[in-house]
């Protein structure tokens, strides 16, 4: 959690890869309890407007919420809390991420769909916003770095590769 602006609005960071693995026997209880806990504590933090930043890189397919608990999520918070809500950040998002997001834009408000914003790596996320305050996990800072250096490796590739520079000239 961290703070943005003048009147010190709040910054929830939310990592997806410390979710519970859904193979859990009692997985259906403690995502509803840790929901339950998110909302509580939303409740108690967000006196003004807040985002959300929805650190999706290095999370296994078996961590990822479902998209009934991702539903049920948006039908329980409370409508001053989606007035609040100013944007929701999806840091490396997945093409899983995408394809629920993009199937389920009728069914969630035009409101909240003009909040969601996809971010690929921390840099451009610290371009957003203000990150002194804004803890990332280590998994996931070692997991931008790679994927900064394998999408280096693959620009510098193309750029090697003489058919692909002919391409790009054109």
């Amino acid at each position: 959690t961290g703070y943005y602006g003048d009147g010190l609005n709040a910054i929830i960071v939310f990592a997806a890869c410390f979710l519970p693995d859904s193979s859990r026997t009692d997985y259906n209880y403690v995502m509803e309890n840790l929901f339950l806990y998110v909302i509580s504590t939303l409740e108690l933090m967000v006196a003004e407007d807040y985002m959300i930043v929805y650190l999706n890189g290095a999370t296994p397919r078996r961590r990822m919420p479902g998209l009934g608990w991702m539903k049920k999520c948006y039908q329980m918070i409370d409508r001053r809390l989606r007035k609040n809500l100013k944007s929701f950040i999806i840091v490396h998002p997945s093409w899983f991420i995408r394809t629920i997001l993009a199937v389920t834009r009728p069914f969630i408000s035009s409101k909240f769909s003009s909040k969601i914003q996809y971010v690929n790596t921390l840099a451009d996320l610290r371009e957003m916003i203000p990150m002194e305050y804004v803890h990332i996990p280590d998994s996931i800072v070692k997991y931008d770095e790679e994927k900064c250096i394998k999408r280096r490796m693959r620009t510098s590739c193309l750029s090697n590769d003489p058919e692909m520079a002919s391409v790009e000239q054109e």
